[in-house]
């Protein structure tokens, strides 16, 4: 054996000793990853023909293998970790040559690309990164920063450490929106770390605090980061607990499980949602704790009044919080008690499926063993008695037809027990009302009399939900009902908006949070998954960026905000109405609602390609369209040039040697927390992207086919990716905000003030594993 280690762990050293020189040469990335495949394998051909690379691996022809075999251990458990004493046998790493594997190396690389580039299942969530960065690129280019920033500093100025608070809460806004890690550490470093300087802030807050903010775009939904990890998850997940239950016994994972083994990009952006608030709550609370011990370092700084009118503290209390509370709460109480809720008479023509057993229970007996220790004995016995009363009962009952006098039944009935007052009622008025009560905070000396109106338009509406409509009265009949009702509200709205709009805060503010409201409340909500929800962002951000040149040229935007009328047309329309033009028998009122819904989507597409046209002419969107070319371009080559090198290590046995070391471990949890401690350190020279697609396919198998939620893993993984990026030398982060920092910032206050946030990244790491419920609580709210 060559310097005394095994063929496969030289493969190994060889692989990665190439692609880091590979990386460190200033090649492009993508490229450098499948230079370095090609390369590292051809050093480890050459090698194993001299003779010089030979495995030591276990003889499974021996009597002492037999015998532990014969003793129950499954084959799949036995390994030189594990049995370090039972005889070897050595062989090359390339037991059938390196020609095999060369062959086998270029059929499977095909394959790969065709099943996860080309025409893959998750060819379509990748596509939502391409939308996603167009999104954020373009919103980046309308310097929606610049306004954040400005307006985010009169706000948190006046407190101690005020303006690195501002930085994190802007950081987290960027994320939310752009989550595009460069751009934002970029525009925070050139307009706010300036600012920063001049009022005396130390060098090292500064730039830690524009550094670990930008970083919040790899967390905070929508992420690409999640999008390219959960992508990797959904596989690796479904396979590795599909081995874990054939291991156990059992014939498949839903078996033993007792529910597939799935995980959604979607389900990955809700559990999210909490840790990414989190972090960012530890960044900001850590600026005002060293503004607190250290005031000189940190000082509170008043940045000019704002444009604001005066508003009383009793005033700000009525209408900012006392009837929002009010109304959220009233609305809520009012669901609870049966007087708001669903007015929906649709019955369906089937009967459902009976209900089946919470656990399969005709399963072989090491399967019965195996999910009791998973699933508890109390579970096990609860799964037999269902599943006999269902036996006693004459089986699951299957589905069937029901009978027009079963149909008109169950209509009666669901008319019978439906709510005096619609939700879909309810939410409009809640949401509306919110409007004007804060249209009439922010200029309380204003005109009340359009809010009024507009407040009794809504009071008019339940009213008339309440009195003249009924679960049977049409949408069109109701429209009729509603019109001087909704007519006063929305003339009230008109007047709140113009008010809203003379606010600094809400009018930077609003535009970008509707963007960001339309696009993950799709997503959290079960609406939609990643990639069309990326489309309308994308669609968004282009109308959002057009309204914007248009306000700097002083310019009517009447045709946007029409436009985004006309979206919300289509929603209430599409909601109320069965567009269903196909069916043998349609309605006057259908046919109608499908041409004002057709016309307003024409409308819309007119908007978009008008904010297009604008942009273009404003030379925004050609080099946005370049850009969101250039990124897309390379997280797919990228994606490409690491199957090579996966495939590389999988050649010679890499992959399986590193998976029977993790495996040799008894304890999953402390197989996790080395998986974790190497793509920490991995963090400090590569990036987030060959981390996640050499890395993670190599130990995924291992962590997600142990007893941890797959959503719990992937999010701690996303978050110590997140680290990689301030991890000195090579944190991507530091060399941005290094490249736009003034020259009195030298690179050893860079270092030392993200030392602390590395910290911060760490201290919530361990929250996250003492406390995982932070990552299923909005997956758990959500599905039920």
């Amino acid at each position: 054996m060559l310097f005394g280690l095994d063929g496969v762990e030289i493969g190994l050293i060889i692989v990665f000793l190439t692609l880091f020189s590979a990386i460190l040469s200033g090649f492009p990335v993508a490229f450098a990853i499948g230079g370095a495949g090609i390369i590292s394998f051809g050093i480890i051909a050459a090698l194993n023909s001299a003779g010089l690379l030979i495995h030591q691996a276990i003889d499974t022809g021996s009597d002492a293998y037999n015998a532990l075999l014969a003793s129950g251990v499954p084959a799949e458990k036995i390994s030189v970790f594990r049995n370090p004493d039972l005889p070897r046998m050595a062989e090359a790493v390339f037991p059938r040559g390196w020609e095999y594997a060369l062959d086998r190396n270029l059929s499977f690389i095909v394959n790969r690309i065709n099943e996860r580039v080309i025409a893959g299942q998750s060819i379509e969530t990748l596509l939502a990164v391409l939308m996603f960065v167009l999104m954020g690129i373009v919103l980046e280019r309308s310097k929606i920063a610049n306004d954040l920033l400005t307006t985010m500093a009169r706000v948190f100025g006046p407190l101690p450490g005020g303006l690195a608070v501002s930085i994190v809460v802007v950081g987290a806004f960027l994320a939310a929106s752009t989550g595009i890690v460069g751009a934002t550490v970029v525009t925070m470093g050139l307009l706010a770390l300036p600012t920063m300087l001049r009022n005396n802030y130390s060098p090292e807050l500064a730039t830690g605090v524009i550094a670990a903010s930008g970083t919040l775009g790899q967390i905070i939904p929508p992420s690409i980061v999640i999008v390219l990890l959960g992508t990797l998850a959904g596989d690796l997940y479904s396979a590795a607990q599909e081995t874990r239950a054939v291991e156990a016994g059992c014939t498949d994972a839903l078996t033993y499980l007792g529910k597939p083994a799935v995980v959604s990009v979607g389900t990955l952006f809700q559990a999210a949602l909490v840790p990414g608030v989190m972090l960012a709550g530890l960044y900001a609370a850590y600026a005002f704790g060293f503004a607190m011990f250290n005031p000189s370092k940190a000082p509170a700084v008043a940045l000019g009044d704002s444009t604001g009118e005066p508003v009383t503290r009793s005033e700000a209390f009525t209408w900012y919080l006392g009837v929002p509370v009010a109304l959220i709460v009233g609305s809520i109480l009012a669901a609870q008690i049966g007087i708001v809720g669903d007015q929906s008479t649709r019955v369906d023509s089937f009967t459902d499926i009976g209900k089946s057993a919470s656990l399969r229970t005709n399963v072989s007996e090491q399967c019965e063993v195996s999910m009791i220790a998973l699933h508890g004995q109390e579970a096990w016995d609860a799964a037999k008695a269902e599943q006999a009363e269902i036996d006693n009962s004459g089986g699951v009952q299957e589905s069937r037809r029901l009978s027009e006098e079963e149909i008109t039944e169950l209509r009666t009935q669901k008319v019978a027990d439906a709510a005096p007052i619609g939700t879909g009622i309810m939410i409009l008025t809640v949401m509306m009302g919110l409007i004007l009560a804060i249209a009439r905070g922010v200029s309380p000396s204003s005109d009340p009399m359009p809010l009024i109106i507009g407040a009794g338009g809504l009071a008019l509406g339940i009213l008339v939900d309440l009195v003249f409509l009924s679960p049977l009265t049409s949408p069109g009949i109701s429209l009729l009902f509603l019109v001087i009702p909704w007519g006063m509200a929305l003339y009230g709205c008109k007047h709140a908006f113009g008010r809203l709009s003379k606010n600094e805060l809400l009018r930077v503010v609003f535009p970008p949070l509707v963007l960001i409201v339309a696009v993950l409340g799709s997503i959290l909500g079960g609406i939609t998954n990643p990639t069309p929800a990326a489309a309308l962002g994308a669609a968004g951000a282009i109308m959002l960026a057009a309204y914007r040149k248009l306000a700097e040229q002083d310019r009517s935007p009447k045709i946007i905000l029409n436009s985004t009328l006309a979206v919300l047309v289509m929603v209430l329309l599409g909601v109320n109405f069965d567009m269903r033009i196909n069916t043998s028998s349609v309605s006057v009122e259908s046919w109608i609602a499908f041409f004002f819904a057709y016309a307003a989507y024409l409308y819309a597409l007119f908007g978009l390609l008008f904010s297009c046209w604008i942009l273009f002419k404003a030379g925004v969107l050609s080099p946005a369209v370049r850009e969101t070319a250039k990124v897309t371009s390379m997280v797919f080559t990228i994606l490409i040039a690491s199957q090579l090198l996966n495939l590389v290590v999988i050649s010679f046995g890499g992959e399986h040697y590193i998976q029977q070391f993790l495996k040799s471990f008894d304890d999953p949890s402390k197989v996790f927390l080395i998986v974790m401690l190497v793509l920490f350190i991995l963090g400090f020279v590569l990036d987030f992207l060959e981390i996640i697609y050499i890395v993670v396919p190599i130990v995924g198998p291992v962590i997600y086919g142990a007893h941890f939620d797959p959503k719990w893993v992937t999010i701690m993984i996303a978050v110590n990716l997140q680290t990689s990026f301030l991890t000195p030398p090579f944190g991507f982060a530091l060399f941005y905000l290094r490249g736009v920092a003034p020259k009195e910032i030298t690179t050893g206050h860079i270092y030392r003030g993200v030392i602390p946030f590395v910290l911060i990244q760490v201290l919530g790491l361990a929250i996250l594993w003492y406390f995982p419920s932070i990552v299923t609580i909005v997956p758990d709210l959500m599905s039920n």
